[in-house]
């Protein structure tokens, strides 16, 4: 028998994660060191089985540390190909355990070596079952975790903003205008915090040309879309004040979509209002009725702040509704080629049982006068398109790696 390599192992470094109230958490940390051995941000859970690398990479979760319900993380290990956006723009990572070594022919490195890479900050060994409960309780909160005193920790957490009142979409947005596909229509899409299995999908509809969150009105309409979508993104959107004057001025002269964030902007530049919810929804299993057809669609969400749609009156039409909590999942703008979900019909990751919500954003473009009430009909997942900008820190020069090993 020939002889095993004997790999060198970092020492366990052990950590802490305190809440705003004062809640510790023993475990060991992960990723990369924390600057002055703290890492701050609001504290939320995920309750998807997998896809981690696709949630740690989603813009939305800008502002907090994410805690995956799912006991074992990072498994398959993490590939380039399944990144939402050009990095993560996450504050931390909680898991209860990290696998040592990932098993898939696709992985291309370590989850562990892939945090290291793009400065993300974790821990493992948590109790998640009994973080979930608490903040199921009492609510999303503020948090910090690393190798800091408790005193420290508990200080950086009380100081963390969380997400209200802040612009965190400016913080993710593309800094420059891309086009992505090609067709004899343009789409113009708001990048809020966008996730590329998004602009695959819209890419099988036409050329899309994503722009910058604060591209005005006039901007858009000079590019003659022949519709124009509205993207996830971070926070709270009543202070992206300067896409909602543009959405205002859009409605009723070009075709619009939106989700998730989008989905709120376009009820703010209607006149509505919109509140933050205890603990969010983040996972890809919440249940949603569509309320025409009756019809129970399980959907991919990620969202802290919801629409309030008695704020709305008989301006929109409520299309979906969330079974858990009863909150507005969906509307029609009445009178306008304009309608919006709170949830993700792109999934990355999640089921694919609204995805024919593209469709009816295809009707809606080709005939903005008769495009409600057409056949519901699921479309299949699109091939990942070219184009799409390359993550600023690539993984190209990480190999797949056991976890703790240097």
């Amino acid at each position: 028998m020939s002889a095993q390599p004997i790999v060198a192992k970092n020492p366990i470094v052990e950590g802490a994660l305190v809440l705003a109230d004062g809640s510790v958490f023993e475990g060991e940390l992960i990723g990369a060191v924390a600057p002055g051995g703290v890492a701050s941000g609001e504290v939320v859970f995920n309750t998807v089985l997998s896809g981690y690398q696709e949630v740690l990479t989603d813009p939305s979760y800008a502002g907090q540390i994410i805690t995956f319900t799912y006991p074992h993380i990072g498994n398959y290990g993490a590939s380039l190909a399944d990144f939402e956006s050009r990095r993560p723009f996450c504050r931390g990572v909680i898991v209860r355990d990290l696998a040592r070594r990932e098993s898939n022919h696709r992985s291309e490195a370590h989850l562990d070596a892939t945090l290291r890479r793009y400065g993300i900050s974790g821990i493992a060994g948590i109790d998640t079952r009994r973080l979930t409960r608490l903040l199921r309780d009492t609510g999303a909160m503020s948090g910090a975790f690393g190798s800091a005193g408790e005193a420290a920790l508990l200080a950086a957490a009380q100081a963390e903003p969380g997400t209200d009142g802040v612009d965190l979409v400016a913080q993710v947005t593309t800094p420059t205008a891309y086009t992505v596909g090609s067709g004899d229509r343009r789409i113009v899409a708001y990048d809020f915090g966008i996730k590329y299995s998004i602009v695959d999908h819209l890419a099988t509809l036409g050329e899309v040309t994503v722009v910058p969150a604060s591209t005005t009105a006039e901007e858009v309409l000079a590019l003659a879309p022949s519709g124009v979508f509205l993207s996830n993104g971070p926070g709270d959107p009543e202070v992206v004040d300067y896409a909602v004057g543009a959405i205002r001025d859009l409605v009723g002269r070009v075709p619009v979509f939106g989700i998730c964030l989008g989905h709120q902007l376009l009820s703010l530049a209607i006149g509505g209002s919109t509140f933050k919810l205890p603990f969010g929804h983040h996972g890809g299993n919440h249940p949603v009725r569509h309320e025409a057809s009756g019809k129970i669609e399980i959907t991919s969400q990620n969202h802290n702040f919801c629409v309030d749609p008695d704020s709305l009156g008989d301006r929109i039409e409520v299309t979906h509704r969330n079974l858990n909590d009863l909150t507005n999942e969906g509307m029609w703008v009445r009178g306008e080629a304009a309608f919006s979900v709170q949830y993700h019909p792109e999934a990355g990751p999640g089921p694919h049982d609204a995805s024919y919500l593209f469709g009816v954003f295809d009707e809606m473009m080709r005939d903005p006068h008769d495009w409600r009430d057409k056949p519901r009909i699921r479309r299949a997942p699109p091939r990942r398109m070219a184009g799409l900008p390359a993550p600023e820190l690539g993984l190209v020069d990480l190999v797949p790696t056991t976890a703790g090993a240097v």
